[in-house]
């Protein structure tokens, strides 16, 4: 007899278990978990591209719930289809996931990379409605043929060209002793938060037509201005960069440098190439060593350029122009100290001639010599806002506008009347006059006296 009970009270236990886990809340903190909130889909299309993902949907409370609605935000018209435990379609209401149990969502995209009306992004979303709450899965897929770098790294002498662009996800490492070319045209993007490390020689050849270009692969307009959507460019300490003609974007640093020169070659010659839109600033230097012509730097978060530890700077026919629509920057465009930290501080070598150094700051020019090691400085003929009167000798112009087209467009060509016409000093005999300094950004000639900052005309 107590046999039977025990056996009564167990199917009892089972059979209430299970009616428990049937019962159907209406609980609003009876939420779903998913395992991916986004899904890119990275494959290489070469023909006809479709590849297919599984997303698990989790139903982990005691009792059931109804998903009152999962659809296919475009509907029949997406790049995208859906299949909810076998069943294909862009829609399916009052779905019920018991107590402790899960469904499959698989998620298949098929594109033509042919088809050139598609955006280089193609996106979509599946949207699931539980209980009144409203959860999103991104969905994001490349519309264009492109080449992939995931997590990898390159060994070998490597050229790349306009033919197709590059889309790095995760870290790209370019290894000492190695040589990455990239010639006119070609454009790499950057998936979120993906970098790109030099420990070798990265030579960059852009053109006026033609010039590289590094951002974002959201290319959405609504993008189009938004910082910190990968991480940058980061120069090793074996690495060395020549950058010309690029358009570097978006990024949360533009160019990230962490030591001097090992050798008699210059650790970066930057050239006729524009930054924006960086988070925190378009270029960083710990004691290091930057040679920047012809370039234009604007809309960055902190800075311009921020140069700490010392280091060998020499900036000429540059247009700084400290203009932040997305950020309330408060410190100077430009910044540049001999200290790290108690322990890491250098000479400071710097060289600033012929820029504009321009912003909605009162002060935009920050040189600090707060330890023993020494200053080398060359402050000539540049147009500075600074309330810093020291700075008012060699030739510099303080606190007169330098009359932009139009700033608010991100045009820093200079209007006709504007009194940086005319004032720069004779480069001719510089040891970069040839190369980089006889031309403007545009490769219109230098006259001297020339005209301060990117653009002679």
């Amino acid at each position: 007899m107590r046999l039977n009970i025990g056996i009564v009270l167990f199917i009892f236990f089972i059979v209430s278990a299970c009616r428990k886990g049937e019962n159907i809340t209406t609980d609003q903190h009876a939420k779903l978990s998913i395992s991916s909130k986004a899904i890119l889909f990275d494959t290489i299309f070469t023909s006809v591209g479709s590849t297919t993902r599984r997303i698990k949907i989790f139903n982990h409370n005691n009792d059931a719930v109804k998903v009152s609605e999962i659809k296919l935000s475009g509907g029949t018209t997406s790049a995208f289809s859906i299949n909810i435990n076998g069943e294909q379609t862009t829609y399916k209401n009052d779905l019920i996931i018991n107590g402790r149990d899960s469904v499959n969502l698989f998620v298949k995209v098929l594109i033509d990379p042919n088809a050139t009306n598609l955006p280089f992004l193609v996106q979509d979303s599946v949207i699931l409605n539980t209980n009144g709450n409203k959860q999103v899965i991104q969905l994001l897929a490349y519309g264009q043929n492109a080449v992939f770098m995931n997590d990898s790294s390159i060994g070998k002498n490597t050229i790349w060209t306009k033919t197709l662009p590059y889309i790095i996800n995760g870290s790209l490492t370019l290894k000492k002793g190695a040589a990455l070319t990239i010639q006119p045209g070609t454009k790499i993007y950057f998936h979120k938060d993906a970098d790109l490390s030099i420990e070798g020689n990265l030579i960059v050849n852009g053109s006026i037509s033609e010039p590289v270009v590094f951002c974002s692969d959201r290319l959405e307009s609504i993008y189009s201005d938004e910082p910190g959507q990968w991480k940058g460019i980061f120069l090793k300490r074996t690495g060395y960069g020549l950058i010309k003609n690029a358009s570097i974007k978006n990024a949360a640093v533009g160019i990230t440098s962490d030591s001097l020169s090992v050798d008699n070659s210059p650790k970066l010659i930057l050239s006729n190439s524009i930054i924006k839109n960086m988070q925190v600033a378009a270029y960083i230097g710990y004691h290091s060593e930057l040679l920047a012509f012809n370039n234009v730097m604007y809309n960055c978060g902190n800075y311009l350029v921020y140069a700490v530890g010392g280091g060998n700077y020499n900036l000429k026919q540059n247009t700084f122009a400290g203009y932040n629509s997305n950020f309330p920057r408060k410190t100077a465009a430009l910044s540049f100290s001999d200290y790290l930290s108690a322990s890491a501080y250098n000479k400071l070598q710097l060289d600033l001639t012929n820029n504009i150094i321009w912003g909605s700051l009162t002060n935009e020019l920050d040189i600090q010599n707060k330890t023993s090691a020494t200053l080398l400085l060359n402050l000539s003929h540049n147009l500075i806002r600074s309330t810093n009167n020291a700075y008012n000798a060699n030739g510099n112009m303080l606190n007169i506008d330098p009359s932009f087209i139009n700033q608010e467009k991100k045009n820093f060509e200079l209007s006709a009347n504007s009194l940086a016409r005319k004032k720069g000093a004779d480069l001719s005999a510089d040891l970069y006059f040839d190369a980089y300094l006889s031309r403007d950004i545009m490769e219109n000639k230098r006259f001297y006296p020339s005209t301060l900052g990117s653009y002679e005309k």
